[in-house]
């Protein structure tokens, strides 16, 4: 945690130094204004350890101002320094250009007050688009086919959320448009990938019990997520039961003699001194190998000894980057970050964007979502395609 919280400060930092470079010419700061302009940076480089310590003390009230407050700062200094890099970097590579082609650079850069003033507003409206959209759930709709359905099931629909993030900042109004595009898809299963809640987990009383109008013919599973153990697992652990689900810790079950669903958790676990099951395939080799079956997983690796084993692979944890260009960087950590993908074996990853928000309540070029996935027999396929041919031949 000190070594987190050094790396943390020192980037997070940073970034407010060259915000401050960036902005300090072309703002009329006397020397009064300039010192109020530096506590206020260095007090939101210290907003997300205000938020922690302010949260274990009791302050709901403060906390959550300062998380909303310090949060919100996080995501438009990212916008704004991101832009400003590029441009950066945008203006080195006109004036290396204009040294091997010998010309007059000056009126192709972006650089003067009038440009900071344009890179500046657009980062204002990014950053308030960023906000509305986060608040606006999208669905997605895949379809995985198989031949491993029993003859009486023809398909049956999986709703996936992930990473919530309930907490100071994802509240009920939220959580009560989630509820609701839930019961908009009326899933046979709903599952949860990790991280239903943050790791500031006090005063989400009565969140619980929106979950409880939801009642998927087949159930409710759920894996817990990083944050999950960050909250406190025996908290993070009563939160999910209470809202319904049923907690898959290393195990599978067989769900009606229809499919397997089998869970793991997070290695969170691990590192902060719990016992887990990691040996995923171990655990996949307990499931009928007949029935299609479903691994959960908070995290998009894919486990060399299992995907022979499992049918469709959730996951979650990246939050597809949440606000571009972090996507960039959690590209360099998972070769797969979002999105449906097939391996030659015929099993299926898919990696949901999130369906909350962590840290800044922002979302910018990747939206929440909560995935619909309609397992269907392949069966039923060939039914429609003979249908098809038929109703062509008639015509």
């Amino acid at each position: 945690m000190s070594l987190f919280l050094v790396l943390f400060l020192t980037v997070y930092g940073s970034m407010h130094v060259y915000a401050y470079w960036k902005t300090r010419p072309f703002l009329p700061f006397s020397p009064c204004l300039r010192f109020v302009f530096i506590l206020f940076l260095l007090c939101m480089v210290f907003a997300p350890i205000l938020v922690h310590l302010q949260n274990n003390k009791g302050w709901e009230s403060t906390a959550r101002f300062t998380a909303y407050l310090g949060y919100t700062w996080m995501g438009f200094l990212l916008l704004f320094v991101s832009l400003f890099i590029m441009v950066d970097a945008y203006n080195v590579l006109i004036r290396l250009i204009s040294v091997l082609f010998r010309f007059d650079y000056a009126k192709f850069i972006l650089a003067g007050k009038a440009s900071f003033l344009l890179l500046t507003c657009l980062v204002i409206a990014a950053g308030c688009y960023s906000l509305f959209d986060a608040q606006k759930i999208r669905t997605e709709k895949i379809q995985i086919v198989t031949s491993k359905l029993p003859d009486t099931i023809h398909h049956f629909t999986i709703v996936q959320i992930s990473d919530l993030h309930l907490g100071l900042i994802v509240r009920r109004p939220l959580l009560k448009k989630i509820i609701s595009a839930i019961e908009a898809a009326n899933p046979d299963l709903l599952v949860s990938t990790g991280d239903l809640v943050d790791a500031e987990i006090n005063h989400i009383s009565g969140l619980a019990e929106l979950f409880q109008r939801i009642n998927p013919r087949y159930g409710k599973f759920a894996v817990t997520g990083n944050h999950d153990f960050y909250a406190g697992i025996n908290e993070a652990l009563l939160f999910t039961r209470r809202s319904g689900f049923k907690i898959l810790r290393g195990e599978g079950v067989t769900v009606e003699g229809i499919f397997n669903i089998v869970g793991v958790d997070d290695p969170t676990g691990l590192r902060m001194g719990q016992k887990i099951i990691q040996n995923e395939k171990a655990i996949l080799s307990t499931v009928p190998h007949n029935l299609f079956t479903i691994l959960l997983k908070h995290r998009p690796d894919i486990g060399q000894n299992s995907t022979g084993l499992l049918d469709l692979q959730l996951s979650g944890h990246t939050h597809g980057g949440q606000i571009f260009p972090f996507r960039w960087v959690v590209r360099l950590l998972y070769k797969k970050y979002r999105g449906l993908h097939e391996f030659a074996n015929g099993s299926f990853l898919y990696i949901s964007t999130g369906t909350g928000t962590w840290g800044p309540p922002m979302r910018f070029l990747t939206p929440p979502k909560i995935t619909i996935i309609d397992v269907v027999s392949d069966r039923l396929i060939r039914i429609k395609k003979a249908r098809q041919l038929f109703e062509k031949s008639n015509l």
